[in-house]
């Protein structure tokens, strides 16, 4: 059984820029949500003693189990989430060999932000921008929906939820507002550096 993993911070640690009611609600009612989901869908088969990851890849692009990737792939990506941001109180650090990666792919770290930011408002409907690591280069990508680095052998780094859920009760229609609150505010450049590291 999947359980909810706790917040990294407390519920008010992001205000002003995510409210402790959008987390009330984000993470306590549709990350809980994914994970009830996840569980009726594979109690009492073989799948029920699988990691997370185990899930994700194995029901990935496999007719009749798409129930299982998408709520799989929702509860990792909501997980590695939360891990993204820090408090608004505490300063942004990037680190050197963070930075160093980005500028050997990138040119300049204002180029990958300016991508990742590019990304995010681009996507079509509800999905996630990303900073991913493959074949040593780091680049920006952007997922539909539930879908993940992990299906296609990339590593992620870090992410932003652009699903409306993530930011309509703090921002409405301003997904624009939203990625700049968490790029330039909540980012926590740390947590990408340690799956950088990986």
């Amino acid at each position: 059984m999947f359980t909810l993993n706790e917040l990294p911070f407390s519920l008010t640690d992001l205000e002003p820029h995510i409210s402790a009611k959008t987390l009330e609600f984000h993470h306590g009612k549709h990350h809980q949500a994914y994970i009830d989901n996840l569980n009726k869908l594979v109690a009492g088969t073989p799948w029920e003693k699988d990691s997370l990851v185990g899930l994700l890849l194995k029901s990935y692009a496999r007719e009749g189990k798409e129930g299982i990737f998408n709520n799989a792939a929702q509860v990792y990506n909501h997980d590695f989430f939360w891990n993204c941001l820090r408090p608004a109180r505490h300063e942004a650090v990037i680190p050197v060999e963070l930075k160093n990666a980005v500028i050997h792919s990138f040119g300049s770290w204002e180029k990958m932000i300016e991508e990742l930011k590019g990304a995010a408002l681009s996507q079509f409907g509800s999905g996630w921008a990303w900073l991913v690591k493959e074949d040593d280069q780091v680049r920006v990508i952007k997922t539909s929906n539930a879908d993940t680095p992990l299906a296609h052998g990339q590593t992620p780094l870090f992410t932003i939820d652009i699903w409306e859920h993530a930011y309509y009760l703090d921002y409405q229609n301003k997904r624009a507002a939203y990625v700049d609150a968490v790029i330039d505010n909540l980012a926590n450049w740390s947590f990408a550096l340690e799956n950088l590291k990986d």
